[in-house]
């Protein structure tokens, strides 16, 4: 019996091999229009299970509470010893400011769209696109930053623990880069499960917290002559009270990072399980929950945020807090070494390296859900952008870029981070303002008004103070937008429609002819006389195979918004003159006439010949006007767009040019 062997397969067919795997397993997870994804911050789709409002806090968590790792050191290093006045006021910001402008937000965006969402709405066509990009600039910054820097004080917590080995020092740049290149891992891998280990790092870490907190308040408690100290020094440094109150809110800005959180509980909030009576339209049970969530954490942050400040500022020598200081970064870590024994404090510091890479797990499902949300529905996102791992790969570069660039220092970090998330905090209030106006809701928009003036004074303050934030901002922006309009560019010939419906008179028209061809003549909307349609009509006629006495089907695109990508086109029937006319809106002329065209074809069998005339002008000028303004040169365009979608040429909707 011969057996047969399969003969070895050519290099080159081993190379396509390897080629078509690495393409499958990078296009693994392709996102739907939607912008869903693997990680906490993506739409849930309808039979995806919905958690209580306190898991999904922990899931935000991870990043607000996060913070307490290195805010009270970054505090006093800012603010000496009025950093427990400068933490109160960051304390008051953030109850009566951050907190009502996003309960107002979780109202107004239900689905997790977020404050930029709502100004999206405010300002339409390229304007607010524009727009739009530049604060998907900023955001990159918070999330990116997030993710560095939080990786950054995970490296100094366990490089600075007494039990690390001594080869760790000096390598903090090294460490960092291998906590990025793990939290890549885990999303290339595959993110799942995220709420309950969530869950599990804020239940232990707040917990411990709870346990270093009350020790070194004790520790304050019994020694007066500590207090005394400070309360004197505070005194000596700022002499009378109202000098001091003055000094803490002009630091207050440098204290921004408190602030952290509070947009990623707004993009998470279809996490959370609302009410049976809830609907698509009204999940008032979502809402309830969210801001439940939002006032419990913001709650439970203030309370740590205070009492970490006041202990640590009394407790701590000022040395330490100074770049190369033990408690540099890690004021919390250094009080529980200091006094639970390096026992505790090594349980301690796992627990924070733990909750602080999770935080740029966060971080990076904020950075998928926000790309895939608001690009692809713009046209401004590669076909590579809708999957998550060709993402993951690029925000794991650009990581590891700032994380050399800053040495993975916290210190340095700390502007940008904070130029981040105050401009995203700043548009929440301005947009919460604007919509509170918009309702004619005077005492609201006073109210808002105000928060988002605060807010405006200390981003400003905080760019003047720190501008590195504004240069990795705009290095985002800028990436953003040049890739984003050079990807429209890339992508204007294709079909933007999504749906394509006809009303019934259309249907009646298109399919009247039942014989041959339709004939379709392109009309411009600005001319809706009789004579108009008849000169039309004859033109056609004079350059066509249609027949003296034909009775015209006419088809006319307005364009409403040419910044629009992804539409659904509603192709209405309409008699004028006594003509037969197909009008649809669409953002783009010749695209919405080839999603059309290929509509009725399908829907009768038949084949359509559309006729057009030749477009007067430059030609440059006419193809910049198609690319921003949705018109310009349209037969050829046209004739593009339908061979782009239609490779067969025998089934592709015919062209005719005079």
């Amino acid at each position: 019996m011969t057996t047969m062997s399969r003969p070895p397969a050519e290099p080159s067919e081993l190379r396509r091999t390897r080629r078509q795997r690495l393409h499958s397993w990078l296009l693994l997870g392709l996102q739907d229009s939607k912008g869903s994804h693997q990680g906490p911050g993506g739409r849930t789709m309808a039979n995806e299970r919905k958690h209580a409002w306190w898991q999904v806090m922990c899931l935000t968590g991870v990043d607000y509470f996060s913070t307490l790792g290195y805010q009270p050191a970054i505090a006093a290093l800012a603010a000496g010893v009025i950093s427990p006045l400068a933490t109160l006021v960051l304390v008051v910001v953030t109850l009566f400011g951050a907190l009502p402008v996003y309960r107002r937000v979780a109202g107004e965006s239900s689905h997790g769209e977020g404050s930029i969402a709502m100004l999206e709405r405010l300002l339409p066509r390229w304007g607010g696109k524009v727009f739009v990009l530049v604060l998907l600039g900023f955001a990159a910054t918070d999330f990116m930053i997030t993710m560095t820097l939080s990786a950054a004080d995970a490296t100094a917590h366990l490089i600075q623990n007494p039990y690390a080995p001594a080869w760790l020092q000096g390598q903090e740049v090294t460490v960092t880069l291998v906590l990025l290149a793990l939290l890549a891992a885990v999303f290339l891998r595959g993110f799942k499960e995220a709420i309950g280990i969530a869950v599990v790092l804020v239940a232990v870490y707040l917990g411990l917290n709870v346990v270093v907190v009350a020790r070194a308040a004790v520790e304050t408690l019994g020694h007066p002559t500590a207090v005394g100290d400070w309360w004197q020094a505070l005194g000596t440094s700022h002499g009378n009270p109202v000098l001091a109150v003055a000094i803490a809110l002009l630091v207050f800005p440098k204290l921004a990072l408190g602030l952290s959180g509070f947009e990623t509980g707004v993009a998470v909030m279809p996490q959370v399980r609302g009410q049976d009576s809830d609907t698509e339209e009204d999940p008032a049970g979502r809402v309830a929950g969210t801001r439940r969530m939002l006032t419990t954490a913001a709650l439970i942050m203030s309370a740590f945020l205070i009492a970490s400040s006041l202990t640590t500022v009394i407790l701590i020598p000022a040395a330490e807090f100074q770049p190369g200081g033990q408690a540099n970064g890690r004021a919390l870590a250094f009080l529980a070494h200091q006094y639970l024994g390096n026992g505790f404090g090594t349980v301690y510091d796992l627990s924070t390296v733990a909750i602080l890479w999770f935080a740029g797990a966060s971080a990076m499902a904020g950075l998928l859900n926000l790309v895939p949300r608001y690009l692809p529905r713009y046209g401004m996102a590669p076909e590579w952008a809708k999957a998550v791992r060709p993402l993951v790969l690029v925000f794991g570069f650009i990581a590891f870029l700032v994380t050399i660039l800053f040495e993975a220092d916290v210190d340095a970090q700390g502007g940008a981070y904070a130029t981040g998330v105050l401009v995203l905090m700043t548009s929440a209030a301005v947009a919460v303002a604007l919509s509170a106006r918009r309702r004619r809701q005077r005492k609201r928009t006073a109210g808002f008004g105000l928060i988002a003036l605060v807010f405006i004074y200390t981003t400003v303050a905080n760019v003047i103070e720190r501008p590195e934030g504004i240069r990795i901002a705009a290095f985002f922006i800028a990436g953003i937008i040049v890739i984003s309009l050079l990807s429209r560019i890339g992508r204007s010939f294709e079909l933007h429609a999504t749906h394509v419906r006809l009303d019934r008179t259309a249907l009646e028209f298109v399919a009247a002819d039942e014989s041959g061809p339709i004939g379709i003549i392109a009309h411009e909307p600005r001319r809706l006389t009789a004579e108009a349609y008849r000169q039309k009509l004859t033109s056609a006629i004079e350059v066509s195979h249609l027949p003296v006495h034909y009775e015209a089907l006419f088809l006319e695109v307005i364009v409403d918004d040419s910044s629009d990508f992804e539409t659904e086109l509603q192709v209405h029937g309409v008699v004028r003159h006594g003509y037969r006319v197909l009008e649809v809106h669409g953002p783009v002329v010749p695209n919405t006439i080839a999603s059309v065209l290929l509509h009725i074809r399908d829907v009768t069998g038949l084949m359509p010949h559309i006729y057009f005339r030749w477009t007067e002008g430059n030609p440059v000028v006419n193809l910049l006007r198609f690319l921003f303004l949705g018109e310009g040169e349209i037969a050829p365009v046209t004739r593009e767009v339908l061979r782009e979608a239609e490779p067969e040429v025998t089934r592709r909707p015919w062209v005719h040019v005079g």
